[in-house]
C-alpha cells in the first residue's frame, strides 16, 4: 500500500464510529414521553402538603429526570438528546391541538365549557415554560451525567445521578416555576415552590437510587454495550453519535 493510501486509510478508521443497534432504546423513549405530557397537564394545580407547595407535576416529573439519567448512563448523551427533542415535538403538537380544540364553538349540549377551557387553556404556558426548563435543566443534567461518568471510569452511579440532578433541578425548578408562574402567583410562593421542588426532586432521585441500578444493569446486559461520551459535541443541535466510545458490559454498575 502507498503512503497516501495508508494515510486515508487511517484516517478512514480513526473516524468510522462503531455501529450498535438498541432493542429497548425506543420503548424507553415512549414511555419517558407519555410521563412527560401527563405531567404537563396536570402542573397547573399547585398542592399543600403542610407548609409546602408543590406542583401537580411534581408527582411525575422527577421521573423524567430519572428517566434522562438512564438514557446518558446507558444510550450516551446522543440518547438523551434525542429523547428530549421526541418529548418537545410531542408536547408542542399537543399544546397546538389544545388550543384548536379550545377554541372550537362547544355543542350547545355539552356543559363543559369553563372547565375544560381552565385546563387546557394553561397548557401552552406550562409547555413553553416546561421546554425552556428543558434547554438548561435536562441537558444540564445529561452533560453533567456523562462528564462525571467518563470521570470516574463509570463507577459509583449513585453520586452521578444524584449530582447531577442537584445541578439539573436547580436550574429547572428555578426557570419552570418563575415561567409557569410569574403573575398567576405571588413572589413568596413562586420562591416556596422553587425551594419545595427542588429539595423534592433530589430527595425523589436519591431514595429512587436502587431503582435506577435496577433498569440501568437490566438494560445495559441486555444491549450488551456501554457508552462514554470520550469527545462528544453536547451541542443540543448536534446529531449523531460522534465522540461516543462503545464498549462491552462488563459487570453490573457500582
Amino acid at each position: 500500500m502507498n503512503p497516501t493510501a495508508r494515510v486515508i486509510s487511517q484516517a478512514a478508521q480513526k473516524f468510522q464510529r462503531p455501529t450498535h443497534h438498541f432493542r429497548f432504546f425506543d420503548l424507553a423513549v415512549m414511555v419517558f414521553v407519555v410521563v412527560l405530557l401527563i405531567s404537563n397537564l396536570i402542573g397547573q394545580k399547585i398542592c399543600a402538603v403542610g407548609p409546602f407547595r408543590i406542583s401537580g407535576a411534581q408527582l411525575l416529573f422527577p421521573i423524567t429526570y430519572i428517566f434522562g439519567d438512564i438514557f446518558t448512563e446507558v444510550y450516551g448523551y446522543a440518547g438523551s438528546r434525542r429523547a428530549i427533542w421526541m418529548g418537545f415535538f410531542a408536547s408542542a403538537l399537543m399544546a397546538a391541538f389544545g388550543m384548536i380544540v379550545v377554541a372550537l364553538p362547544p355543542a350547545p349540549e355539552w356543559p363543559h365549557q369553563a372547565a375544560f377551557e381552565t385546563v387546557f387553556s394553561f397548557i401552552p404556558r406550562m409547555v413553553a415554560a416546561s421546554l425552556v426548563a428543558y434547554w438548561a435543566g435536562e441537558f444540564a443534567n445529561s452533560y453533567v451525567m456523562a462528564k462525571m461518568k467518563v470521570w470516574s471510569g463509570g463507577k459509583h452511579l449513585w453520586m452521578r445521578t444524584i449530582g447531577s440532578t442537584a445541578v439539573g433541578q436547580l436550574v429547572d425548578s428555578t426557570v419552570i416555576m418563575t415561567l409557569a408562574f410569574a403573575g398567576r402567583a405571588s413572589v413568596s410562593t413562586i420562591v416556596n415552590l422553587i425551594i419545595s421542588g427542588y429539595l423534592g426532586k433530589v430527595l425523589y432521585e436519591a431514595a429512587m437510587t436502587p431503582v435506577t441500578y435496577a433498569v440501568v444493569n437490566a438494560l445495559k446486559r441486555a444491549e450488551k454495550v456501554d457508552v462514554y461520551d470520550i469527545a462528544t459535541d453536547f451541542s443540543p443541535f448536534a446529531s449523531g453519535t460522534e465522540g461516543e466510545e462503545f464498549r462491552p458490559v462488563e459487570s453490573p454498575v457500582r
